[in-house]
């Protein structure tokens, strides 16, 4: 048997470090709610390579997109703890609807930066949020406002976000990266997502060309200073992003372990009376997979902690926690992947037909692997740090 506890035991489990007020309890029921109907409309929503018109009207009316928005602007600015423990709730039912939530929540951090009655507006509740912070546009300064042009790639949710974030190189200024905030109207997307897993989640590529963008409605990340305080904006935006994907990473690797045990339930191999739950090596990849789950969530909740009280002592996280929190990132979602692999090998020939949502889980958690917050790199990054050797920080 797998019991899973409700969403509120969920929150006051796993949110250690966190406030555990009812914005992010409601935050986790939310996404405990989302699931089952993610879960129903997964085989659409990956066969059409988009979110389920059903799931993104949920999504919308949820606190999940605008979650880490600051509670004067209507977000609900939860601690990362609490994210981390929605977007697995919500990737146990469907690992693109986790994604995009994701993606959602994190470009919703810009709101914090931005003029404020813009940012109420783009990622206010209601709205959803998309698009791609890595400077791959090019931008010059005239007057009041940045010229953009570019093209991006894995802009996740583009098919159905009202607001898109793209990240350029601007003429004249420092190298760092200035994200602007774009209206969705103003995008074009290009059909480029044919790819193995994380397919519902419809990560186009998409392009502006010499589009006018207020100033006001830009911010270099790591140089700009929020302009909202509270702990949850101490923390590095691409710690969280780190952090949003191993939370889905957990949920996929949770769910596969319940595909496999109600598999293993019933489930005889041929010429065999035994069913699969019988067999000894099936009894140990689970046990090793549970460990593997349970044991990089914690590491994932302890790094939060730490992370989240130096943030609320002294409103900034030193480098060496920083560095924890990429580390247990990049671990949790690699030990998920090894974790639904244990799953997909123990389930045989099961597994390998499109209708096995194991085989789903499979490609989805592979995908995620691929995405550079949770690259073998940031291992290298930690090690460097931790051996006190000279290293660019900027991605922490």
């Amino acid at each position: 048997d797998s019991p899973r506890p409700s969403a509120r035991a969920l929150c006051s489990v796993r949110c250690v470090g966190g406030t555990r007020n009812g914005a992010e309890a409601s935050v986790v029921a939310a996404a405990h709610d989302l699931a089952p109907l993610a879960r129903e409309h997964a085989e659409r929503s990956e066969r059409e390579r988009t979110l389920a018109p059903e799931v993104v009207g949920a999504l919308r009316e949820s606190p999940l997109p605008s979650m880490l928005l600051p509670a004067p602007l209507g977000g609900a600015e939860v601690s990362p703890a609490a994210m981390v423990s929605a977007l697995e709730e919500l990737a146990a039912g469907d690992a693109s609807a986790a994604w995009c939530a994701m993606v959602a929540a994190t470009s919703g951090l810009l709101g914090a930066y931005v003029d404020p009655g813009f940012a109420r507006d783009a990622f206010g509740p209601g709205r959803i949020a998309g698009g791609v912070y890595a400077p791959l546009g090019r931008a010059r300064r005239e007057g009041d406002a940045y010229v953009v042009s570019g093209r991006w790639p894995f802009a996740s949710g583009c098919l159905h976000a009202d607001t898109l974030l793209g990240g350029a190189v601007a003429e004249g200024e420092p190298p760092a990266p200035r994200v602007l905030v774009l209206d969705a109207g103003d995008v074009e997307i290009h059909d480029t997502w044919d790819v193995a897993g994380l397919r519902g989640t419809g990560s186009h590529d998409m392009e502006v060309r010499d589009l006018r963008v207020p100033a006001a409605r830009s911010a270099v990340l790591g140089v700009d200073q929020p302009r909202h305080d509270g702990p949850l904006y101490a923390f590095p935006p691409f710690g969280l992003l780190a952090l949003g994907i191993a939370a889905v990473a957990l949920g996929i690797a949770r769910a596969a372990i319940d595909d496999l045990v109600e598999l293993a339930a019933a489930k005889r191999p041929g010429g065999s009376k035994r069913t699969l739950a019988e067999r000894a090596g099936v009894q140990a990849d689970v046990a090793r997979a549970h460990a593997l789950v349970a044991s990089a969530r914690a590491f994932v909740n302890d790094a939060v902690g730490r992370a989240w009280q130096a943030a609320a002592a002294d409103g900034e996280i030193p480098l060496a926690e920083r560095s924890r929190l990429r580390l247990a990132a990049t671990h949790a979602t690699r030990s998920s992947a090894e974790a639904v692999d244990l799953m997909y090998g123990a389930a045989g020939g099961a597994a390998i037909y499109s209708r096995s949502p194991l085989q789903r889980r499979f490609r989805d958690v592979h995908t995620a692997t691929a995405h550079m917050m949770v690259s073998p790199a940031t291992l290298e990054l930690a090690g460097r740090i931790a051996l006190g050797l000279e290293t660019e920080t900027g991605q922490l």
